[in-house]
């Protein structure tokens, strides 16, 4: 297990292992705040040996952001002020912690709170192909969306997070204007791979002159969709360096690349897994998720909203992929929420102790 326990460096906020807790919506933030709740919860995975945590989706300051109930905001005095707490409660106990920004587009549907009867947001008003059902951007609302995620950094750096991490993946709203399935667009935010990319571009451009240098910039993205399982953004791994290049040059620090199983490889001809060929194409840090240390991957079935439950599994391929270095970090997701201490279990050798993940589990902020 030596390799998970080794320090990591992204771009200056330095790691004490390479365990990341991934982000995972709770649903637990009543009016978009933080509570006592959510501070104890992120407490006690810094205190269980996560080296960096990233915190569920939290919505940017936007009419349109949410698509949920009770999920929380980075917009406001209040929920700011319960965010700094969460950051202090993570610190005292030595762990790193980066805040997700998010909006989710399309999937927003009116009378979700705030925002009331305004639609959902998306390049093309699609929140699956050829199927308008929402509001399609204007360019004036790029710019206030784009303006809304550099205000949402901002206020992430002042309230002490560590680092910031664009969510990028899932079929939210910046994945709905990478993917040609909702973006119809005929203008320069539209068309080809680099059309697509621009508004996510522009984001990552402007949150890095506000923040500046010296902050980490972390980017989540997947290829497959809610919508479409098997959706591809990019088909080869030459593809794949012109999607992810001009994010490095717009000032992305490291990439963390969602699979539904991590073990899966991206293309044919190679072993390497998304994560692996971020890292290989791009020279920068690669944090990898997808079903780690459980047996079944965590797409709920067809009317089921609950993560599916899964049963503990082993490492060795993990282990063996991370020592290649094929990636750097180790994104833990359910197995974080049944067992909190995960990391350290792992770490004193206490496999037979983890408890599998149970759906009931969700219920509460243990």
């Amino acid at each position: 297990m030596s390799s998970l326990f080794t320090p990591f460096d992204i771009n200056g906020m330095a790691l004490a292992n390479r365990i990341v807790m991934a982000p995972m919506t709770r649903n637990k933030s009543p009016g978009g705040i933080p509570t006592d709740d959510n501070i104890e919860y992120y407490r006690r995975r810094a205190e269980g040996g996560a080296g960096l945590i990233v915190t569920e989706a939290a919505c940017i300051g936007h009419r349109a952001a949410s698509g949920y109930p009770d999920v929380p905001f980075l917009d406001g005095d209040a929920a700011m002020a319960g965010w700094r707490k969460v950051v202090n409660a993570v610190h005292g106990e030595g762990g790193k912690i980066a805040a997700q920004l998010w909006h989710v587009g399309a999937i927003r549907r009116p009378g979700v709170e705030p925002g009331g009867d305004t639609p959902g947001y998306s390049p093309s008003g699609m929140l699956v192909p050829g199927k308008v059902t929402g509001h399609a951007m204007t360019k004036s609302d790029i710019e206030e969306v784009t303006q809304a995620y550099i205000t949402a950094a901002v206020a992430s750096k002042n309230a002490g997070f560590d680092a910031i991490e664009i969510h990028g993946a899932h079929s939210y709203l910046i994945d709905q204007f990478f993917w040609p399935g909702t973006n119809q667009r005929a203008d320069e935010y539209g068309g080809n791979l680099e059309g697509r990319s621009r508004f996510g571009l522009d984001i990552i451009r402007g949150i890095r002159a506000a923040v500046g240098k010296g902050f980490p910039v972390l980017i989540r993205l997947s290829q497959w969709k809610q919508q479409d399982f098997n959706a591809k953004l990019v088909d080869t791994p030459y593809e794949l360096e012109q999607f992810l290049t001009p994010m490095v040059d717009a000032g992305i620090d490291a990439f963390h690349l969602s699979q539904r199983r991590f073990w899966e490889p991206e293309f044919e001809g190679s072993d390497l897994n998304l994560a692996g060929w971020a890292k290989k194409l791009t020279g920068k840090p690669s944090i990898t998720v997808g079903s780690v240390s459980l047996d079944a991957d965590f797409v709920p079935e067809p009317g089921d909203t609950a993560f599916k439950e899964g049963n503990i599994a082993s490492l060795d391929g993990l282990l063996q992929r991370l020592d290649a270095e094929e990636f750097d970090l180790v994104a833990v997701g359910r197995a974080m929420i049944a067992n909190p201490d995960w990391a350290n279990k792992v770490q004193a050798g206490q496999w037979q102790q983890l408890q599998p993940y149970r759906k009931e589990m969700l219920a509460s902020l243990l």
